[in-house]
């Protein structure tokens, strides 16, 4: 394993910490994930943990007893394939509740979770599992083959584990046993991978700790009790349905409706019979609920407020889903590599400031700093900007990533300055008690974030790049209604070659999934570089503003 050096290691445990507080010096008096999961689940067996809800509309309940007796069966079953402490497991699989099983499962062993999106393409995934070290690959049926095929072309050996029949069966029949040795507070528990704009993907390392440190002051700001039905309708691959709504409600004590899938015609009558209180989504769910024929009931509904972030949300947008619905937006930022969210807006603003943090200023709010973390406005050189300066979004405290998996080049970069450099451009604005409020003005880093799924250009232009007759080709970002970005190409054909949109198009779909394939193409002649010869990506994002409306479907 690549360590990082003493200097870097230092500038990490400096970022980690709040107030002057390190993170050695916990908020929380939990033992680990599976500590506060076995103590729910003794001081309150019979309380509803979890309802899911399948794309059918059919449904089950788990109580937090059932589900701990589960996690416990599971993590001796997994014992049994040779998982123990620091060990880890990848899932390629849906949200489900045998996801969440899993999870819990290795955390109560003290091993990793490395979950992986179903949606991405063989070669990332693939690199994954190999940087990772899998140990086990968790699947569904449906994707058996897929995994078998994955693991076979593995340097290591990676067996496939299924999610069957014969998995349920085994777990009926198993008497739990303690864990060898029992997980603790900086035990790292989740490796979730995110794009870098070198391409390859870069290994988040969150610790138990960094969960529950997050979660914890996620249901502090949000008030988040006993009472509370939160509701996943996000993937439970990524950090925002993991921590938000799975994590943050056990925590509180509260519980969770786990829907398979997202569907605009389905939400409204879902918040409603399953009285969820809390939702979290990203701005094209907004998006898409605007569009849809479907209206609540609002004499129904006991939904207190919708947390939204993980994209680019536009100020039309907010303006439109709270006058159509009268459904205040609790906006918020955060990072894979701070654990998820880092601030919100405040719960205590009236109507018309709420509205004037969201809509007068140019850009929504993303808030004010959770009590976890720090957060600043920096210059390059690490100096702090003033007030309505714009800058690069720094962010320390509890929540901050363990590091980048064997990157000592990332983690150097991340933390040059004692904080997590974001790489995402804002500034800061305050209210009458100083109260710093965020906003995010775009990335200083090249990412393409549609919908919350952020692609890197440089893993696009490679095949773009392999298309026959390309000379240049570019993968760039622009403004859509729907996903807040979408992904263009900007072709430059060889001499003498003429090209199609049409061929581009089919060349990236046999090649990628479709929400990383470009949509629109546009020709040209010339690329605006640098005086260093670097290409200007955000300087072609004009040519493609007629698409800013359009909806692109597969």
């Amino acid at each position: 394993m690549l360590a990082p050096d003493a200097a870097t290691a230092a500038q990490i445990a400096r970022a980690r910490t709040v107030g002057g507080v390190p993170h050695t010096q916990p908020v929380t008096t939990w033992a680990s994930i599976d500590a506060l999961l076995m103590q729910r689940a003794a001081a309150t067996p019979e309380r509803e943990l979890l309802t899911f809800i399948d794309d059918d509309d059919r449904r089950s309940s788990q109580t937090y007893a059932a589900f701990a007796d589960r996690v416990a069966r599971a993590a001796t079953l997994l014992a049994e394939h040779g998982i123990g402490h620091g060990d880890r497991v990848a899932t390629l699989a849906h949200n489900h509740p045998d996801t969440l099983l899993i999870y819990f499962a290795c955390w109560r062993l003290g091993a990793t979770v490395a979950p992986q999106n179903a949606g991405e393409d063989d070669a990332r995934i693939s690199f994954i599992l190999g940087n990772a070290g899998a140990r086990l690959l968790v699947t569904m049926p449906a994707s058996e083959g897929r995994a078998a095929a994955l693991c076979a072309a593995l340097p290591h050996d990676c067996p496939v584990l299924l999610l069957d029949d014969a998995f349920h069966a085994r777990l009926a029949a198993t008497v739990p046993q303690m864990p060898a040795n029992a997980p603790t507070l900086d035990d790292e528990c989740l490796l979730v991978y995110t794009s870098g704009t070198t391409g390859a993907p870069k290994g988040v390392q969150l610790s138990h700790y960094n969960l529950l440190a997050d979660a914890h002051a996620i249901a502090e700001w949000q008030r988040i009790d006993d009472t509370q039905r939160m509701m996943t309708i996000l993937p439970i691959h990524h950090v925002n349905g993991i921590v938000v709504t799975t994590i943050t409600p056990l925590y509180a004590g509260a519980s969770i409706v786990l829907n398979r899938s997202f569907r605009a015609s389905r939400f409204w009558q879902r918040i409603v019979d399953e009285r969820v209180t809390i939702v979290s989504v990203v701005p094209t769910i907004l998006q898409f609920l605007c569009e849809a024929p479907h209206q609540p009931d609002r004499t129904r509904l006991a939904l207190r407020h919708i947390i939204c972030g993980a994209g680019t949300l536009a100020v039309a947008l907010a303006e439109r889903f709270e006058a159509q619905f009268d459904v205040p937006i609790l906006h918020g930022y955060g990072l894979s590599e701070t654990t998820c969210y880092s601030c919100f807006l405040p719960l205590d603003l009236t109507p018309a400031e709420h509205r004037a943090w969201l809509v007068d200023h140019g850009y929504p709010s993303i808030g004010v700093p959770i009590a976890i973390n720090e957060m600043a406005i920096h210059d390059p050189a690490g100096a702090v900007l003033p007030d309505g300066e714009r800058g690069e979004i720094v962010i320390r405290g509890h929540n901050v990533m363990m590091g980048y998996f064997q990157r000592p080049d990332a983690n150097a970069e991340a933390f040059r300055h004692g904080w997590f450099r974001s790489g995402d451009e804002g500034f800061i604005r305050r209210d009458a008690g100083g109260r710093p409020f965020f906003f995010i003005t775009g990335r200083l880093k090249e990412l393409i974030n549609r919908g919350g799924v952020k692609y890197s250009p440089f893993e696009i232009e490679e095949v773009l790049g392999r298309i026959p007759g390309v000379r240049v080709g570019l993968a760039v970002a622009f403004d859509n209604v729907y996903y807040g970005e979408e992904v263009g190409a900007y072709i430059v054909a060889a001499d003498g070659v003429t090209l199609d949109e049409a061929a581009v198009l089919a060349a990236c779909r046999a090649a990628m999934p479709f929400g990383k394939c470009p949509k629109v193409v546009i020709f040209g002649t010339e690329i605006p570089v640098t005086s260093t010869g670097k290409y200007q990506r955000l300087r072609l994002k004009v040519h493609f503003a007629a698409w800013e409306h359009a909806q692109f479907r597969e």
